[in-house]
């Protein structure tokens, strides 16, 4: 009895101590949809938005083509991009 309580004390452990890391993960909805917005007016389709690094990476389509973008999370300015070489 005391291996499965130990067992259940260490999982719930792990998992509260990874909270912080998972909200911090979560795009401003606020952000995302300007941003969402910007990218659709230029023709992207956009997929997901996801938060890394202090970066939003946002996964689109354009033209057929796979892009991953990055935004940085204060100014929405693009600082990189990545896409399908097809």
């Amino acid at each position: 009895m005391k291996k499965l309580t130990l067992i259940a004390a260490a999982a719930l452990m792990t998992a509260t101590a990874s909270l912080p890391v998972l909200a911090a993960s979560k795009v401003d909805s606020a952000k995302e949809k300007t941003l969402q917005t910007q990218l659709v007016a230029q023709g992207y389709e956009v997929r997901r938005l996801d938060m890394e690094d202090g970066y939003i990476e946002v996964y689109a389509l354009k033209d057929g083509k796979r892009m991953e973008m990055y935004f940085d999370a204060k100014t929405l300015k693009q600082v990189d991009r990545k896409g399908d070489s097809n």
